[in-house]
């Protein structure tokens, strides 16, 4: 069929006695158009990298293919003409993408574009930034202004502690408060929202506040996760919230600072250099909170099997790295090599 024609159609029956038919039908074909894409702010400016995103908001009467971000040091950044693209999968709604390798104190241009069948298409809006003009050196505050979105629950501007130290193996810069949170906590059983910052389910970009009563977003909780990944980068919170230098620690970073720290418990976690505390998690049978000021469990970017995933815990009498269900929202620390 031609695509914008008018046609119809009617059904027939054949038996002994001839042919009979139905009432006739008419319909039309679908006219399809490029696609309408629209480029989201730029966030988490560093020297070297950016987050940005976008919105396909119309698939033009057919499938996205492809969707992703492009950048250059030119005003008009295309597919044909451009420094770097990120490729998004396909479909429709919000995608997010880390724009790296990035030079430092340089002016960039970066647009969203979404593809179908009749072609790319590019957003209206081009949205512009410039890098830092020097490294951020660890042992310093890292400013973050968190945007509510696909990855960070709410607005808010946070100043992270920071630590370089080698106590997963090797020299490694940590924050030294959970990701999210407002600052350091102040005990080993601080049970407060803005000590625990939030909480993340295995390989899932989506972040949760919860402030002991409701949990934001209140959307539909997974409660079981099925695969066989390790966290994959393009998801991970650490990368996508502080700059594509940031990431999760693995099981043998957890392992190797719980051997090196001497950790029994959470008497012995709180005070280590990484101050870790009692943040409790989300219940994966329904995303409810518990055990906030009494366990702590923290998330690495390794996979157990299918289902679970291995994470550093604590209370007051052990403590160890385990593992349990993907599906639980966990505390997250982030490091940078």
């Amino acid at each position: 069929m031609t695509e914008g024609n008018s046609y119809y159609v009617k059904a027939y029956a054949t038996n002994q006695k001839g042919t009979g038919y139905g009432v006739v039908r008419q319909f039309y074909t679908i006219t399809s158009t490029l696609p309408t894409v629209t480029t989201n702010e730029v966030t988490e400016i560093t020297h070297n990298s950016a987050i940005c995103g976008g919105n396909v908001t119309n698939g033009g009467g057919s499938t996205v293919t492809a969707r992703g971000v492009i950048w250059d040091t030119t005003s008009n950044p295309t597919l044909q003409n451009n420094i770097n693209y990120t490729f998004d999968w396909q479909g429709l709604g919000s995608f997010t993408n880390i724009l790296g390798y990035l030079i430092p104190a340089t002016k960039y241009y970066v647009r969203a574009y979404a593809t179908n069948s009749e072609g790319t298409a590019y957003a209206n809006n081009i949205e512009s930034f410039t890098t830092f003009s020097s490294p951020w050196v660890c042992g310093t505050s890292l400013s973050i202004m968190h945007t509510s979105g696909t990855v960070a629950p709410v607005d808010k501007t946070v100043n992270y502690s920071t630590v370089e130290t080698n106590l997963s193996g090797s020299n490694k810069c940590w924050i030294t408060q959970n990701l999210g949170s407002d600052h350091q906590a102040t005990s080993a059983t601080d049970n407060t929202e803005a000590s625990a910052g939030w909480y993340w389910q295995f390989n899932r970009t989506q972040g949760f506040k919860h402030d002991g009563t409701t949990r934001t977003p209140n959307t539909t909780w997974i409660t079981s996760i099925n695969e066989n990944s390790d966290w994959l980068p393009a998801s991970d919170p650490c990368a996508l919230l502080l700059g594509s230098d940031w990431r999760l620690p693995t099981k043998t970073e957890w392992e190797t600072a719980y051997a090196n720290g001497g950790w029994g418990n959470s008497n012995e976690t709180f005070p280590s250099i990484l101050k870790l505390h009692a943040a409790g998690n989300l219940y994966y049978g329904d995303g409810s909170l518990g055990y906030r000021g009494g366990v702590g469990i923290y998330m690495s970017s390794s996979q157990y099997n299918y289902n679970n995933h291995w994470y550093l815990y604590f209370n007051d009498i052990n403590s160890g790295v385990g593992s349990g269900g993907k599906a639980n929202g966990c505390s997250t620390r982030c490091l940078r090599d």
